[in-house]
C-alpha cells in the first residue's frame, strides 16, 4: 500500500495522525470488495455469482464505500504501526477520526485521527536533588506490639456471653435506610454485615451509636440527615490465647520457645525495615524527578488507572463496581467526586512509573541469570525460606517477571544514589516509619 503518515503532537501526550492513501490502492481495494459482493450476492432474477456489479453498486453504494474504507483504514493502520514504535498508540482507548472520510474511487483517501500515545521524559541530570533517609530503631517494644497483634490474630472468636455490643466485638447485622414513613430505601439493606466494632469499617459509621445494643434488637439511629434501620444478628469476642512456648508452637512448627519466635520475629521486622526505608527513599526521589522534569499524562491512561482503583475498592468492600457506587451515593458522596480526589496521587504515581522506566531504558538497565540467582538467596535468607522453596514460587512466568523488574528497579535505584545527595532523615519509631507517605 502506498501511502504518507504525518503526526501531529498534541496537549496531554495525545497524537494526531494524518494518512494519505494513494488513489490507486483506493480502486484497487474498492474494485476487491466490490468482487468480493458479487460472488455472493444473491439477488433474485440474477445467478449467484453473476450480478452486474452496476446493478450492486446501485443497490448497495453506501454498503460498498463503507466497507472499502474500513478496510483501508485497518490495512493502513497495521501497515504504520506493523513499524512505529515512538507514535504507538496506548491500548486504553481507540483512535478517535475527526471526521468520517468521503470515498471517491478516483481519489486519494485522506483521514485524520486523535489518540494518546506513551508520555515521553527524558532525565537529563539530578542537580538539586536531595535524599533523606529516616533513622529507625527496631526494639523490644515494638516486638512485644507485634507479638500482641499476633495472639489478637490467632485469637478464637466466640459468642458472646451477654450478647452487648462492646467496642472490639465482631458484629454481625442487619441494616437499611428508611424514610420519614419507616419504609425501607431502594438499594440500601444489607443482610448479614460483619466487621469489628471501633474500626469504622463500615459506611455510614455507625461504630458509637450500636455499642449498648444486644442480639436481635433493632434500633433506628440518625446520622446525616439519614434514618438508618440496624438490626444486631451476631454479637462475638475474641478469647486471646497466653503468650508461651505452647504459643509459639501452634503459630509455626519452625519455633521450640517462645524466645526464638521473638527473634524471628525481630529479624522479620529489620527486613521490613529496611525494605521501607528504601521504598520512602526512592518516593522522595521520584517526587522530585516529578517535580523537576513535568510532563502531562494521557487522559486515557489516567481513566483507566481510576477505573482500577475503583474496582479494587469495590473488591474491597465485597461488591460490584455498580453496588459500590449506589453505596456511595446512599452515603451523600459521588463516584465523580471520589475519583475528583484520586486523581491527584493517581497522576503522581503514574508520573513515577514512567519515569524509572524511562531511566531504566536510558541507563540500558539489565539483570543477568547470576543476579536472579542472588536474589533467590538473598529472598531465601530473609524470608527463613529453602533455596528451593524460593524458586519454586518463581518458577511462576508471571512471578518472575516480577522479580526481574524489582531488580531492574533496585539496580536502577543503586545508580542513582551513586550521583544524588543522601543525608540523615529523622529519627522515627517502628511505628511511625509505617505511617509515613
Amino acid at each position: 500500500m502506498k501511502l504518507t503518515k504525518e503526526f501531529t503532537t498534541l496537549e496531554k501526550s495525545a497524537v494526531k495522525l494524518t494518512v494519505t492513501i494513494s488513489k490507486k490502492d483506493v480502486e484497487e481495494t474498492y474494485n476487491s470488495t466490490l468482487a468480493k459482493y458479487v460472488k455472493n450476492a444473491q439477488i433474485p432474477g440474477f445467478r449467484k455469482g453473476h450480478v452486474p456489479a452496476s446493478v450492486l453498486e446501485r443497490k448497495y453504494g453506501d454498503a460498498l464505500k463503507s466497507d472499502t474504507l474500513g478496510e483501508l483504514i485497518d490495512k493502513s493502520f497495521s501497515e504504520i504501526f506493523d513499524k512505529e514504535e515512538e507514535y504507538r498508540p496506548l491500548p486504553y482507548a481507540q483512535p478517535m477520526m475527526e471526521e468520517a472520510p468521503v470515498l471517491d474511487v478516483k481519489k486519494d483517501l485522506t483521514y485524520s485521527v486523535t489518540y494518546d500515545v506513551f508520555p515521553k521524559v527524558e532525565v537529563k541530570d539530578f542537580a538539586g536533588v536531595n535524599v533523606k533517609e529516616a533513622q529507625v530503631t527496631v526494639t523490644d517494644d515494638d516486638v512485644a506490639e507485634e507479638l500482641k497483634n499476633m495472639q489478637e490474630r490467632n485469637a478464637m472468636v466466640i459468642d458472646s456471653k451477654d450478647g452487648v455490643v462492646a467496642k472490639d466485638n465482631i458484629v454481625t447485622m442487619d441494616y437499611c435506610e428508611i424514610d420519614a414513613d419507616g419504609k425501607e430505601v431502594a438499594d440500601t439493606k444489607r443482610d448479614g454485615f460483619v466487621f469489628t466494632v471501633g474500626s469504622g469499617e463500615n459506611i455510614y459509621k455507625i461504630d458509637d451509636d450500636i455499642i449498648g445494643m444486644k442480639k436481635d434488637e433493632t434500633k433506628e439511629i440518625a446520622k446525616d440527615d439519614k434514618k438508618i434501620k440496624v438490626t444486631i444478628k451476631a454479637v462475638k469476642i475474641r478469647d486471646i490465647p497466653a503468650l508461651d512456648d505452647d504459643f509459639a508452637q501452634d503459630c509455626n512448627e519452625k519455633y521450640k520457645t517462645l524466645a526464638d519466635m521473638k527473634a524471628d520475629i525481630k529479624n522479620n521486622m529489620e527486613v521490613a525495615k529496611n525494605r521501607r526505608v528504601r521504598e520512602l527513599k526512592n518516593n522522595s526521589l521520584l517526587e522530585q524527578l516529578v517535580e523537576k522534569y513535568p510532563f502531562d499524562i494521557p487522559a486515557s491512561m489516567l481513566a483507566a488507572e481510576l477505573d482500577g482503583r475503583w474496582n479494587m475498592m469495590a473488591q474491597q468492600f465485597q461488591t460490584s463496581p455498580e453496588q459500590l457506587e449506589k453505596m456511595i451515593l446512599a452515603s451523600g458522596q459521588t463516584k465523580e467526586a471520589m475519583l475528583k480526589e484520586w486523581t491527584g496521587d493517581s497522576e503522581k504515581m503514574l508520573k513515577s512509573r514512567i519515569i524509572v522506566d524511562s531511566l531504566i531504558r536510558s541507563k540500558n538497565i539489565s539483570v543477568t541469570p547470576e543476579e536472579i540467582e542472588e536474589q533467590y538467596k538473598k529472598i531465601a535468607e530473609e524470608g527463613n525460606m529453602s533455596l528451593d522453596e524460593v524458586k519454586k514460587h518463581y518458577s511462576d512466568p508471571r512471578a518472575k517477571e516480577y522479580l526481574i523488574d524489582d531488580t531492574k528497579e533496585n539496580k536502577l535505584y543503586d545508580e542513582i544514589y551513586k550521583e544524588v545527595k543522601v543525608s540523615k532523615g529523622d529519627k522515627l519509631s517502628f511505628k511511625e516509619l509505617f505511617e509515613q507517605r
